[in-house]
């Protein structure tokens, strides 16, 4: 989004500036105090990713280096995966050895043409700030990019896959696995490793592969003309077998609606990991930890929301507006609740995009539906009048009530106390000289005449004087 689409999206730019002037980093990285490789190193990060390397640098001096070289180790590696120049087999070996690659003093790498080569070709300074880093850290780098150099090759080799493209959701979730969800569980083990991060995450291995799993799928259904363009197809068959013959239609406009329906069928299939995703957030310890994994989630959410129903996914790589952006890491940068509220606000838009002629309606509500029942255990809406009628109630159950007993003597009490008063009162008008009998009397008189009663005069009432 340009200077001049900001001026004339005034929502957009007020969350710009917000951003610009109210965000406070709760570390910031002092390049003054690096030796020139740590630069370097920050240099070719700001190189391969600028939205990473903004959440990097704002984590805790205790993993802010461990972080940042685990992330250049493995773009080094995605960065050999993607270049499909690289012969097969020579791919492959690189791949699957690059684990032990990055302990080799001054390699370095001339043959890419990818655009983050720069990396490969100074990766030599990238390894001599690994050797300086933790050993356990250090451990935990080297393990995962085993794994995942092995996965990654395993899939480089694999001819029917190139040829068919991905066939089953067990193989699109597996790639995934070796792409993203590695790289969350080597994050994990850092971040409990390092005491910031609650140590029972590791024991529940299925959060921190939701956590990989819903950001890579993100990427693949919004790369989908893209990855057709390299000669990739990660959409798996099972999925866009349901909705369109052959695999060429899904980017035919012809089909488009077809398209668009497996498309809303992949992000129904992202979502399931929603709320795991928000249970491990839950699992962090420190403010710059909860940041760095919370932002990426927060846009996630909303890049699904902005790719359901959106015909332009189909035709290029399309990516939230700037503004939006930057409300969103205004938002998940300060606690889980507001984060919850991102979901929830993303979610809702998406079950109100929701079309009622896609195969999947149903799922998607429900699906939709299940995320905002979660998110409504963890933070309960607050309603002003039902907290109050609430509070009344609690305050009436508070209040102690009386007994059948107490009602009864109560009630005996009062009687009484009217009938001493009202003996009182008769008895001074009696002492004074009051005539009762006159006044029962002329009552009686009163009443028969509104009554109309033909009844004979009463006798004349003696008043003590005879009428003039």
């Amino acid at each position: 989004m340009g200077a001049l689409s900001l001026l004339l999206h005034p929502n957009q730019l007020r969350s710009v500036i917000q951003w610009k002037l109210w965000h406070n980093p709760v570390h910031r990285r002092d390049p003054s105090t690096e030796p020139e490789t740590v630069k370097e190193c920050f240099r070719l990060l700001g190189l391969t990713s600028r939205s990473f390397a903004l959440v990097i640098q704002e984590l805790t001096p205790e993993l802010l280096l461990p972080v940042a070289l685990f992330y250049l180790v493995l773009r080094g590696l995605d960065t050999i995966e993607d270049d499909m120049t690289i012969p097969v087999k020579k791919k492959a070996t690189l791949l699957q050895e690059f684990h032990e690659t990055m302990e080799v003093d001054g390699w370095q790498y001339h043959e890419s043409n990818e655009k983050d080569k720069e990396l490969l070709e100074k990766f030599d300074i990238v390894i001599i700030e690994l050797k300086k880093i933790k050993p356990q850290y250090y451990d935990i780098i080297k393990d995962i990019t085993r794994k995942m150099g092995n996965g990654m090759a395993d899939y480089a080799q694999n001819d029917d896959m190139i040829k068919d493209g991905v066939q089953t959701i067990q193989e699109y979730e597996l790639y995934c696995h070796y792409v993203a969800g590695l790289v969350g569980e080597g994050l994990t083990r850092l971040f409990v490793e390092s005491g910031l991060g609650n140590p029972k995450l590791a024991e529940r291995p299925s959060l921190t592969e939701s956590m990989g799993q819903f950001l890579q799928k993100t990427n693949i259904i919004r790369d989908i003309r893209e990855d057709w363009q390299d000669g990739r197809r990660w959409y798996p068959k099972e999925i866009w077998s349901q909705h369109v013959d052959k695999w060429e239609d899904m980017l035919d406009p012809k089909y488009e609606d077809r398209a668009l329906n497996c498309v809303s069928h992949m992000i129904l299939d992202a979502l399931k990991h929603v709320e795991e995703c928000l249970f491990y957030m839950a699992g962090m310890r420190e403010q710059s930890v909860f940041n760095f994994v919370a932002i990426p989630q927060g846009m996630a959410i909303a890049s699904m929301e902005f790719m359901f129903r959106n015909p332009d996914v189909l035709k290029r790589n399309v990516k939230i507006t700037k503004g939006d952006a930057c409300q969103i890491m205004l938002d998940c940068t300060q606690n889980l609740g507001t984060l919850c509220d991102v979901f929830r606000k993303y979610v809702r838009k998406i079950q109100k995009k929701n079309d009622p002629n896609d195969p999947n309606y149903l799922n998607i509500s429900v699906r939709c539906a299940k995320i905002e029942q979660f998110i409504e255990t963890l933070y309960p809406t607050q309603n002003p009048k039902m907290l109050a009628a609430e509070n009344s109630q609690l305050q009436q159950k508070q209040q102690p009530g009386m007994g059948a007993g107490e009602t009864a003597l109560m009630f005996g009490i009062v009687v009484s106390a009217l009938a001493c008063v009202s003996g009182i009162m008769i008895g001074t008008a009696w002492l004074m000289g009051a005539q009762f009998p006159n006044v029962f009397k002329e009552a009686a008189r009163f009443l028969n005449q509104l009554t109309g009663s033909n009844s004979s005069p009463s006798n004349p009432i003696i008043t003590g004087r005879d009428e003039l």
